[in-house]
């Protein structure tokens, strides 16, 4: 019991440094679990987010803004495209399912897309799942005033059934810019963790003959989300539109679209990571540095020690295994760092998106991550272990004057 006790004895009579060595090996732990799974997690579900769809057929432009803005409602839309498309694409012998929608209005914030009842009773979001209306309600029917509202902006507006609302006009809400027409809510979506979620969906022709659009693009889309029967359609489609046309845009795959996005922002997960490296070297840093610091004032306590009877690699171990113990609770303050840290990040990214990450999944990262920090925090022990295994029995047991 010799060295838990020298260890406990010695965290007690240093606590502040404990302390403040811990919480800086806590940051630095939950930064790196934070930037390594958040990272991983993001891009593995923006990537697989696809709302059930395989590509989007819009107006020319770039296909990532595309992605974004027919899958995951963000960006503005890069155009309209005619109905007669619509038509065309809708009737391609490998077209399994076409969807159109239709962008532009939106409700405290919250964007109204129009679009007809095939995403509701055809299309699939995930395998044999659907999107579904809570009990008590019922899908909008075309031609009507009627809402259908995603989870979160139920939950985050207080919105049900039978309650009426005034749509304002354009993406961002603007208290001037509101609609004459009131529509009426007839159902909330379950929640599916998907952007679908954050969507206020109305019948197509709500959008296209909205008061204050151009009545002239009145039968026009925003896009149209495409169903493929068989992968080689993909590369036929792309020739059609991409290549040979130079009116629209075919974004395919819509996965890795969306991974050229995470491509291009690399170099941040890359800052984030450094940063991480760099907090976690400091953190081993002042662990070496508290306890080196402190062998000026312990030099007679390891005298006393050996003098009676303990021996050097006993003193040797037990500086060791307290910079092990130092970190040991820093890695444990680690985890409720990165809860706080990812669980804010992910409600962060979910009310932005509608992506839902897991923060609190398992992965291989809070195996090694913790037990390289608990390997580093042993090893910066060695320096002042080296010099308590040199410290003079002789020397410093002389009584002071």
């Amino acid at each position: 019991m010799t060295l838990p006790l020298i260890i406990r004895k010695s965290l007690r009579q240093h606590a502040l440094s404990t302390v403040l060595t811990a919480l800086s090996i806590a940051l630095a732990v939950g930064l790196w679990m934070s930037v390594w799974i958040i990272k991983n997690q993001s891009q593995q579900t923006f990537t697989s987010v696809n709302a059930g769809f395989d590509a989007v057929l819009g107006a020319r432009g770039s296909k990532l803004q595309l992605v974004l803005n027919a899958i995951f409602h963000l960006e503005a839309s890069p155009g309209n495209l005619p109905w007669s498309d619509f038509l065309d694409i809708q009737k391609h012998p490998h077209v399994a399912l076409a969807v159109p929608l239709a962008v532009g209005d939106n409700y405290r914030g919250y964007r109204l897309v129009g679009t007809t009842l095939d995403l509701f009773q055809r299309a699939e979001y995930a395998e044999d799942r659907k999107f579904a209306v809570e009990k008590g309600g019922r899908l909008f029917m075309p031609g009507y005033r009627e809402a259908v509202v995603g989870s979160f902006v139920a939950q985050s507006l207080k919105l049900k059934p039978g309650e009426k609302f005034h749509p304002f006009h354009g993406l961002i809400f603007d208290e001037k810019q509101q609609h004459a027409e009131t529509y009426v809510v007839t159902g909330v979506l379950e929640p599916s963790n998907t952007p679908a979620d954050r969507v206020i969906w109305i019948p197509l022709e709500g959008i296209q003959n909205m008061s204050g659009h151009n009545p002239d693009a009145a039968t026009d889309v925003s896009a149209v989300l495409v169903k493929l029967s068989s992968p080689v359609a993909g590369f036929q489609l792309d020739i059609l539109y991409n290549k040979q046309g130079n009116r629209l845009t075919f974004a395919w795959p819509t996965g890795k679209i969306m991974s050229e996005l995470f491509d291009k922002i690399g170099w941040f997960d890359r800052v984030l990571a450094l940063v991480a490296y760099l907090v976690a070297f400091v953190a081993v840093m002042s662990v070496l540095v508290s306890l080196y610091n402190s062998m000026n004032e312990r030099r007679r306590e390891i005298a006393i020690l050996r003098a009676l009877g303990a021996r050097r690699l006993t003193v040797f171990g037990a500086i060791v295994l307290e910079a092990a113990a130092i970190t040991a609770l820093g890695v444990l303050g680690g985890f409720v760092v990165y809860g706080a840290i990812a669980t804010g990040v992910a409600g962060v990214i979910r009310a932005q998106t509608g992506v839902v990450l897991e923060p609190l999944a398992f992965s291989s990262v809070m195996l090694w991550a913790p037990g390289m920090m608990l390997a580093l925090g042993a090893l910066a022990g060695i320096v002042p272990a080296i010099k308590a295994y040199r410290t003079s029995v002789a020397d410093h047991l002389v009584p002071s004057s």
